[in-house]
C-alpha cells in the first residue's frame, strides 16, 4: 500500500518510476492481512508520525476513494470501557484525539452507547465518526491505476536485493530468474517484513542506524451469523495492539481481531485453539456472543519496531537529512495505521527527496 502511493505520487510529480515487486502481484504482503480499517487518528502522541500522517491521510484517503469510485463507508467506531481502568483509559484517548484534530468525536455513557448498539455491554465509550472502512485491493488497483497513467511500471518477480552506491545515484541489484542491475536516482525502501534486510544490504549506510524487526502476529475470526453491531466496536487498547475488536467489511460481514501474539519467524496460519481466548475477550463488551460462532479466518504480521512490554515505537523515516545519503529513503515500522496514512506518507517522502 505505500510503496504504490509513494510511487503514484512520484510519478504524478513527473518522475520516472519504476516498483521492484517481488512477488508475482500487489498487496501479496502486509497489505493485504489487515482490518480494512480507515483509522481517524485518536490513538496516537500528540507531533509524531503517526498521529500527523493518520489524520492527514485519512482525510486525503476519504478524498481519494470518492474521486476513484473505491469502495469504502464511514461507518463509524465506537472504544468501550468496561470497567474503571478501561474507562481512564477511554478518556485518555478521547483527549488525544481532540489534541491530534480528530474530528467527529463524542464521549458517551454506557447508556447512550447501547442506543446506538444494543447488544453492547459498557460503561462508557468514545464514538468515532469519522472512522470507516475501505475495500483494500480495490484501493490499491487505483493506486495502480494512477500510477501507470503517470508512465510508471511495476516489475514483478524482482526482489531487490542490494542497494550499492553509483556517483549521484543507486544500482539496485534486482533478484529473481533474470537478475539485474537497475541505475535511479532515488530509492524508496517501503519493503515492510523486508525492510531491514534491504537497508542492512544497502552500501555506505550504517548498520547502527537499522532499528530491530519484532514480528507480532495478528489473528483474526469470522462469526457465523449475521452482524450483531452496525459500527466498528473496540475495547481499551492492550500491549501491542488495539484489543481484539469488532470489525465489518463491505458486505457487512463481522470477524474479530486481530490479537497479538509475539511469534520469531513469519507464519500466517491461525490456530483454532486461539479461540479460547477470544470468546474472553469480546464476551466483555458483547456477552451474546453464541458458542461456537467463531471460525479461524486469516492472520497479518505487524512490522514492529519495539516488543512485549515495550513502548510503541512511532514511524521510522530516515532519509538524507538523517543518514546523509542521497537519494535515499528507509521505511521502518509502517504497521498500523499504515493503510490509513499511507497517501500522506507518500507526500512526506517526496518532499525528503526533493522530488
Amino acid at each position: 500500500m505505500v510503496g504504490l502511493a509513494v510511487a503514484r505520487r512520484l510519478s504524478l510529480r513527473g518522475h520516472d518510476v519504476i516498483v521492484a515487486e517481488a512477488t508475482g502481484g500487489i498487496g501479496n504482503g502486509i497489505s493485504s492481512r489487515n482490518s480494512e480499517v480507515i483509522h481517524a487518528g485518536m490513538y496516537y502522541r500528540s507531533g509524531s508520525l503517526r498521529a500527523r500522517h493518520c489524520v492527514e491521510g485519512r482525510r486525503r484517503l476519504y478524498a481519494f476513494c470518492e474521486s476513484h469510485g473505491v469502495p469504502h463507508a464511514r461507518c463509524g467506531k465506537l472504544i468501550v470501557a468496561t470497567g474503571d481502568l478501561e474507562q481512564a483509559k477511554i478518556e485518555g484517548i478521547y483527549e488525544q484525539g481532540l489534541a491530534n484534530g480528530v474530528e467527529g468525536l463524542s464521549f458517551l455513557t454506557g447508556e447512550e452507547a447501547r442506543r446506538l448498539e444494543p447488544n453492547l455491554s459498557c460503561t462508557g465509550a468514545v464514538l468515532s465518526r469519522e472512522t470507516g472502512i475501505v475495500d483494500s485491493h480495490a484501493l490499491m488497483l487505483a493506486l495502480q491505476g494512477d500510477l501507470e497513467d503517470a508512465g510508471g511500471v511495476i516489475a514483478f518477480h524482482a526482489p531487490a536485493e542490494r542497494l550499492v552506491r553509483s556517483g549521484t545515484g543507486w544500482n539496485v541489484q534486482v533478484g529473481g530468474a533474470d537478475p539485474a542491475g537497475i541505475m535511479v536516482d532515488a530509492v524508496v525502501n517501503a519493503a515492510g517484513l523486508g525492510a531491514q534486510a534491504l537497508a542492512r544490504a544497502t552500501e555506505d549506510y550504517p548498520v547502527a542506524r537499522v532499528p530491530p524487526l519484532v514480528l507480532a502476529k495478528g489473528n483474526y475470526f469470522g462469526c457465523l451469523g449475521r452482524a450483531a453491531f452496525s459500527r466498528l466496536i473496540y475495547p481499551s487498547p492492550v500491549d501491542g495492539g488495539l484489543g481484539t475488536h469488532v470489525t465489518l467489511d463491505l458486505s457487512g460481514r463481522m470477524r474479530f481481531g486481530p490479537d497479538v501474539e509475539w511469534i520469531e519467524r513469519e507464519g500466517y496460519e491461525v490456530d483454532p485453539s486461539r479461540a479460547e481466548s477470544f470468546y474472553a475477550a469480546i464476551r466483555r463488551y458483547w456477552p451474546g456472543l453464541p458458542d461456537g460462532a467463531l471460525v479461524p479466518d486469516y492472520a497479518g504480521i505487524r512490522p514492529k519496531l519495539t516488543g512485549p512490554g515495550e513502548k510503541a515505537a512511532d514511524f521510522m523515516i530516515d532519509g538524507p537529512a538523517e543518514h546523509g545519503l542521497p537519494g535515499l529513503v528507509h521505511l521502518f515500522g509502517i504497521e498500523s495505521p499504515g493503510l490509513t496514512s499511507s497517501l500522506s506518507l507518500a507526500e512526506d517522502v517526496a518532499d525528503r527527496l526533493g522530488a
